[in-house]
């Protein structure tokens, strides 16, 4: 009796080694994959997301449809897809703002970006740009920051609204060099260039896809970028460790994630479809034409980063005592 129980045991175990945990389905995918953008169409997670989902259409042989679910910052679609049933046909593409700071900005959030979500790769990055108008005599940084040193409480900032990366990064730099200029929220960059341009505001952080036509136009100057190494797309500017600022990062990215609970070969074979992608060269120059470096990553990559980002600018969100619920 002991030897048949032994035996019924070992088989046991050996069958369940032997089964994988999740496998990929035989014929996955067999239909159209759903790529839920948590944004308005025309945005840049939109632009991108377009970007990607042609050529991995092809490579899977199956098309990725876009669906678009703006609101709340993000928020909305993410959590849509973190609760989608996770069988390899609903995905998502997003910016960091959802997996990064909404879980500090919102007590109410019903999605939690490190459990619900299982990310695939990082996509693509790019740096926000200091500008600030000519009238303001200042040609860096340095020269940016002894201004409002000189002129406490004097200088207006402006922003796409609190909690933006364009509003953290410069609280970020107001608690690192003891600045004090004050914050004024806007629908959108376009409308931070007018203010700036009328003389309502005398500095912001910005997408370079806003920024960058305006510096060239003349009308705005632009002091530094916020990636810790140069941006392949603006070689010129200087970052703002080189600029005397160190340690200063404040990048937008955007990545693609998918429910967890996934099948690994499901999320192993998107990451090596997407990887691959990224760094075609024609995929390269259309991320380059919207100020974005390619930035394929491994998942551990991708969580590592979205914490990092929990927890620097958590701590900003923390010390401003911001809450947007």
């Amino acid at each position: 009796m002991r030897r048949r129980l032994l035996g019924t045991a070992v088989a046991v175990m050996a069958g369940a080694a032997a089964a994988p945990v999740a496998a990929q389905p035989a014929d996955w995918p067999s239909r159209p994959i759903k790529l839920v953008v948590p944004f308005p169409a025309g945005s840049s997670p939109d632009i991108i997301a377009r970007v990607i989902a042609q050529p991995l259409g092809k490579q899977l042989g199956q098309a990725i449809v876009i669906d678009n679910k703006p609101g709340a910052g993000g928020n909305i679609g993410t959590g849509t897809v973190a609760h989608a049933a996770p069988d390899g046909y609903t995905m998502l593409f997003t910016i960091n703002g959802p997996l990064a700071t909404a879980p500090a900005l919102y007590s109410k959030l019903n999605y939690d970006p490190l459990k619900d979500l299982a990310p695939v790769t990082l996509v693509a990055t790019s740096p926000n740009v200091l500008v600030v108008p000519p009238s303001l005599n200042v040609d860096s940084v340095k020269s940016f920051t002894q201004l409002l040193k000189k002129e406490p409480g004097k200088l207006n900032y402006g922003s796409v609204g609190a909690g933006s990366s364009a509003h953290l990064a410069m609280e970020l730099l107001k608690g690192n060099e003891n600045l004090d200029i004050l914050h004024v929220p806007y629908a959108g960059f376009p409308q931070v260039i007018t203010a700036m341009l009328g003389g309502q505001v005398q500095a912001g952080f910005m997408v370079p896809a806003i920024a960058m036509p305006q510096v060239r136009d003349g009308k705005v100057k632009a002091l530094a970028v916020t990636s810790l190494k140069r941006s392949p797309a603006l070689p010129d500017l200087p970052t703002m460790a080189e600029a005397g600022v160190p340690n200063f990062e404040v990048i937008s990215w955007q990545a693609v994630l998918m429910p967890a609970g996934t099948p690994q070969p499901i999320i192993d074979r998107l990451n090596k479809e997407l990887v691959q992608i990224i760094k075609d060269e024609e995929v390269q120059k259309q991320l380059t034409a919207q100020y974005f470096t390619a930035a394929p990553s491994t998942p551990a990559e991708l969580t590592a980063l979205i914490k990092k980002e929990q927890q620097t600018l958590g701590a900003v969100i923390k010390r401003l005592n911001l809450t947007l619920d």
